[in-house]
Order: structure tokens, then C-alpha cells, then sequence
């Protein structure tokens, strides 16, 4: 997001040491860090409060799917790569017939159209 690098924290650090001084910077270090802790403790309660309240129907629930990015990894690539199994592939493991792309198809399960094979 803001990609810093050694180089540029360096020059950020010789800026706040002009501006603030070699008096000021511990103090206002300290600050910095006593926000930042504070602000992620803030964070994690909010999100237990969300938890609570969403009830035990959403315990699987994180908050980092809200992400549309990780969203969309977590409900498309991830399926299409196998590697979150639904009930369905589980029922289709259990037909025992094959998909195209070798997992077996549910009972009353029609393989998928493909326009590029036909």
C-alpha cells in the first residue's frame, strides 16, 4: 500500500529527526507505538463485538472475507483449484463418475458446457 523500503524509512527517520529534534523523537516515538497498540486493541474488540453479535450461525466467519479481493480468491480460486471441497464433490466422489477435469459428478449432476470443446 504505501511500499516503504529501507531507503525510504531511512530518510523518513532523518526528517522526523530534523523536525522534531533528538529531544522530542523518543517521546513522540513512544506515542506513535502507544497509538498504534491501542488503535489494534480497539480493532480486535470491534471484531469480537461483530462476532458476538452475528450469533453462532457465522462462527466460521472472519472479517478478512469482507476483502473483495480475498473474496473473490476464497469463493472462485479456491474451488476451481480443489482445494475447498463442497458437499457436492463429495457426493459426486461417491457416484463415482468422472468431470473433465477428473473429479466425478453428483447424481443428477450435468457436466459443465464448455464452448471452447464444442
Amino acid at each position: 500500500m504505501f511500499d516503504l523500503n529501507i531507503p525510504k524509512l531511512l530518510v523518513l527517520a532523518v526528517i522526523a529527526l530534523i523536525v522534531f529534534g533528538p529531544n522530542e523523537l523518543p517521546k513522540i516515538a513512544s506515542q506513535a507505538g502507544k497509538a498504534l497498540r491501542d488503535l489494534r486493541r480497539i480493532a480486535e474488540g470491534a471484531k469480537n463485538d461483530l462476532r458476538e453479535g452475528l450469533g453462532p450461525e457465522f462462527a466460521d466467519f472472519e472479517i478478512e472475507d469482507l476483502n473483495p479481493k480475498r473474496f473473490v480468491q476464497k469463493h472462485l480460486f479456491d474451488d476451481l483449484n480443489g482445494n475447498h471441497a463442497d458437499s457436492r464433490a463429495t457426493a459426486a466422489a461417491q457416484a463415482g463418475r468422472p468431470r473433465a477435469n477428473g473429479a466425478p459428478l453428483a447424481p443428477g449432476e450435468r457436466a459443465p458446457y464448455d464452448t471452447d470443446a464444442t
